[in-house]
């Protein structure tokens, strides 16, 4: 991309010859409205510019040796999420195929999205920011963390190999590395989180994963439903309500329950896939573990998420 002072200038110049050549004649075919908005755009895209590059990322909480710094810090939901574009950078160079969600999966919290690829495949970055970790985490492998100017941090796990070195600076599209299967990874796949604060958040609430890469709003509140793993199904993905104001999102926060009575032949596998609620918000939701056993008759709360 050029410069815009660059590119502010080199249409002077033009313009400055093409007067010394052509004369008076000149000012008839040059319009001052579109020399005025040529030189309106241009400054406004410095200023967007600035904007942008004026935001100290690395002023809290960096650290570059751990995945998480911000173990102490408490957030408070809801939380506004803003994003400048409406679409982003797919992480992967082919088609996106999530082979499992954001969600509780065997007994434990999933806390991202994993996207199908072969080992050696390019990863980029989603968005334009500076990369806070990338070494060896426990579970994760090699991992590269890159935290954005709207405050998310995009983590990029069981990688192959590093492109990228803490402090780097990138831009949406840059390599951060090659693919693989490092860590506790069942087969080659990327698993991406997206953190705020060291709270993951259910990507697919914020990204379509589809091939448009679009975000789903440029601005989308965030309420504690959609970080935790626990009411989320890993092998579906949950009913979208996006919330687009505060309002939206404090009106949301009233949980919607709903009695289940328990019929014949029903197990907690069955409940859970009929009503799209996972074991675990089931058995959180009623006291209850994956093995106590369910009689016929029984009342059972089943808390949903939208």
């Amino acid at each position: 991309m050029i410069n815009p002072n660059m590119r502010l200038f080199v249409f002077l110049a033009a313009l400055l010859f093409s007067a010394v050549s052509f004369g008076q004649d000149f000012k008839k075919k040059i319009s001052i409205d579109a020399l005025n908005a040529f030189v309106e755009e241009d400054i406004n895209n410095l200023k967007s510019d600035e904007a942008i590059n004026s935001v100290d990322i690395k002023a809290s909480h960096w650290d570059t040796k751990i995945y998480n710094p911000y173990k102490h810090e408490k957030v408070t939901f809801p939380i506004e999420i803003k994003f400048e574009d409406s679409s982003y950078v797919s992480p992967i160079p082919i088609r996106k195929v999530i082979t499992s969600r954001f969600g509780w999966r065997r007994g434990r919290a999933h806390k991202g999205i994993d996207i199908d690829l072969v080992t050696g495949d390019s990863v980029r970055s989603m968005f334009d920011g500076i990369v806070r970790f990338a070494k060896y985490s426990p579970g994760h492998g090699r991992t590269v963390v890159v935290r954005h100017y709207n405050g998310l941090e995009t983590v990029y796990a069981h990688l192959s190999k590093y492109a990228v070195k803490a402090n780097d600076t990138v831009k949406a599209g840059d390599l951060l590395g090659k693919g693989g299967a490092s860590g506790n990874a069942r087969g080659s796949h990327l698993h991406l989180v997206i953190n705020y604060k060291g709270i993951s958040i259910n990507p697919e609430y914020l990204f379509d994963f589809g091939e448009e890469n679009k975000i789903r709003s440029k601005t989308i509140w965030v309420t504690d439903n959609w970080v935790r793993p626990e009411v989320h199904n890993s092998k579906r993905r949950t009913k979208l309500q996006l919330l687009h104001t505060e309002e939206e999102a404090i009106a949301s926060l009233e949980t919607r329950k709903q009695i289940y009575i328990v019929k014949r032949g029903d197990t907690l596998s069955r409940i859970s896939h009929r009503n799209n609620v996972s074991i675990a918000s089931i058995c959180k939701s009623n006291y209850i573990k994956r093995t106590t056993p369910i009689k016929i008759g029984q009342r059972l709360v089943l808390e949903y998420v939208f």
